[in-house]
């Protein structure tokens, strides 16, 4: 199938963030597409040239391993760490304080906005994807509104988020994300992507001979499990050996996450 992407940088005004939001809209173009396209809201959209994300998608969907998918990738502000975090409490250092406005503004409006944009009121699937920060921020508004989003993936996320300094008596049910699923009541209907790699750091809080970024997202995992998801049915983990918290590394293990979601 002959399909090729446009690039069109868009600016959405956004109310509730009292600023405008620059997104990369990549858009497959070609024949009997739309009655069958997908959805992924991508966070740091400043990275889709790093990502090489615009070839990958040509290239997967000229081979017919994905369906057609329509990416936003909404570029982060200035205030990164402040938009990006868990929607529900902030980090030990008062970091993701605006969190819960950058929920808002994806569910409000961006998400109408994207309908009235494509003239597609509901996606086969809607993805949510994001790197490092922007991962946790994907995996927890995906979380909390699987009514809008049946997959989320996260590339090397920020699952050390926690409410307690590691030097002030940090355990490690302090980890904020952990808590947000452990105390989430039903199953969401999610499926999730996790990604890691075996150099994404050097840090070793317990000092068990595993970097933090590996264990975090297995104890993930863990608490997953225990809500009744299952490998690889629900949850797909990838760890790449040699990875490191990079672009680079995450823009090899982009086709992986795009199968998953998206594949025929």
């Amino acid at each position: 199938m002959q399909v090729t992407f446009t690039e069109k940088i868009i600016t959405k005004k956004s109310d509730l963030l009292k600023r405008n939001v620059t997104c990369t809209f990549l858009t497959p173009k070609g024949d009997n597409i739309a009655g069958r396209l997908n959805l992924l809201i991508l966070n740091d959209g400043q990275e889709v040239s790093n990502l090489h994300l615009k070839t990958t998608l040509e290239d997967l969907t000229e081979r017919n391993l994905i369906n057609p998918v329509l990416v936003v990738a909404v570029h982060a502000g200035e205030e990164r760490q402040q938009e990006y975090g868990t929607a529900s409490q902030s980090d030990f250092q008062k970091r993701g304080s605006k969190a819960a406005l950058y929920s808002g503004f994806i569910k409000s409006e961006l998400m109408p906005f994207i309908s009235e944009y494509s003239g597609i009121e509901k996606f086969n699937t809607t993805g949510f994807a994001g790197l490092s920060l922007g991962g946790l921020s994907a995996f927890d508004i995906a979380w909390n509104n699987p009514g809008l989003f049946d997959k989320t993936g996260v590339f090397s996320g920020s699952f050390w988020w926690r409410s307690k300094d590691l030097g002030k008596g940090y355990k490690e049910t302090d980890r904020i994300m952990h808590q947000i699923v452990r105390a989430t009541n039903d199953k969401p209907d999610l499926k999730i992507w996790l990604q890691t790699g075996t150099n994404d750091e050097i840090s070793d809080r317990n000092k068990n001979g595993i970097i933090d970024s590996i264990d975090d997202t297995v104890d993930l995992i863990k608490e997953l499990e225990q809500k009744g998801y299952r490998r690889p049915a629900d949850i797909q983990y990838v760890e790449m050996v040699g990875g490191n918290h990079s672009t680079e590394t995450w823009a090899g293990a982009m086709p992986k996450f795009l199968v998953w979601a998206f594949g025929r």
